[in-house]
């Protein structure tokens, strides 16, 4: 069987607790300041801003018209196919300069060809405040759901401890997304509860190796059966963080503006999410006081 690691590493991960929690504490301070200050550059789903379906009479090439905008004064559209090559979507931010009159007369001056309106709609804030709503809820029905799962799979403190570990993935990656002004669509929102899933494959896989070694491995200290449960899910681990991130890397490089920040918010995910399982799960853990099985 195919292992990035060697069978017997015997790494000592809880040994670099005390540096871990201080460097997760710093993100987390940092992005939660973050939050607070610059707050999330919402994108027109949770916003206001005008939406438009354009119909050509023959294949178009976005690049070309977000080019156009861009020459045009107009950097944080968001272009993208709508069934065929020849209808396009278009999303533009609510903003002083764009109204319903002057719209026209921006895409007739920005756009080269002949093009049909098919619609042209405003999306208003109280939308967007619902869609947020929503997305909220969504992460924390998600998240109770999780600790119920855990609870009932494991016990109730692996459930807390998988919580805290989620809560720390979902907070720095949105984090980079305020420091960095990354825009905050829907297809972001969607990345987010990804990686809560993917984040929680990966606690429970080392949780479920703890449990199963608390009851066979009787000598050792609970840290020790902590490091052991880690070090012999690693390899598992890595491999599966490699294969998604490579699909995620294609889909920023290839897959145009559409799915752009969903591969960014995955890839930050997956990354933190990664260090997570290994260090922040288990350490989780020891603080809350499990004890191995006598």
């Amino acid at each position: 069987m195919f292992s990035l690691v060697k069978k017997n590493i015997n790494f000592d991960f809880l040994g670099l607790r005390t540096p871990a929690l201080i460097i997760s504490s710093i993100f987390l301070l940092v992005s939660i300041v973050s939050f607070s200050t610059k707050g999330l550059n919402w994108g027109i789903d949770f916003s206001s801003g005008y939406v438009i379906q354009l119909k050509f009479n023959q294949n178009i090439n976005i690049s070309e018209i977000r080019n156009s905008f861009q020459k045009n004064g107009l950097n944080d559209s968001i272009i993208q196919y709508y069934g065929t090559n020849k209808e396009v979507i278009i999303k533009i931010k609510d903003d002083k300069d764009f109204k319903k009159t002057t719209i026209n007369d921006f895409l007739n001056q920005s756009i080269k060809g002949e093009f049909k309106i098919m619609k042209l709609e405003f999306v208003g804030s109280q939308i967007g405040s619902e869609l947020r709503e929503k997305g909220e809820w969504a992460m924390l029905v998600a998240l109770l759901s999780i600790l119920v799962y855990i609870g009932f799979r494991f016990e109730f403190l692996y459930g807390i401890g998988a919580i805290m570990a989620l809560i720390h993935d979902v907070i720095i990656t949105l984090g980079v997304f305020s420091i960095i002004q990354l825009q905050f669509d829907l297809s972001v929102l969607a990345a987010v509860l990804a990686v809560i899933g993917y984040s929680l494959n990966d606690t429970i896989v080392v949780f479920d190796r703890i449990r199963e070694n608390t009851r066979t491995v009787k000598k050792n200290s609970f840290i020790d059966i902590l490091n052991i449960s880690i070090n012999q899910t690693l390899s598992r681990t890595i491999i599966t963080s490699l294969t998604t991130s490579f699909v995620l890397i294609s889909l920023l490089v290839f897959g145009g503006l559409a799915v752009k920040y969903f591969a960014i918010a995955m890839l930050i995910g997956i990354f933190i999410g990664t260090y997570s399982s290994i260090f922040i799960a288990s350490t989780s853990l020891h603080l809350l006081g499990i004890e191995q099985e006598k």
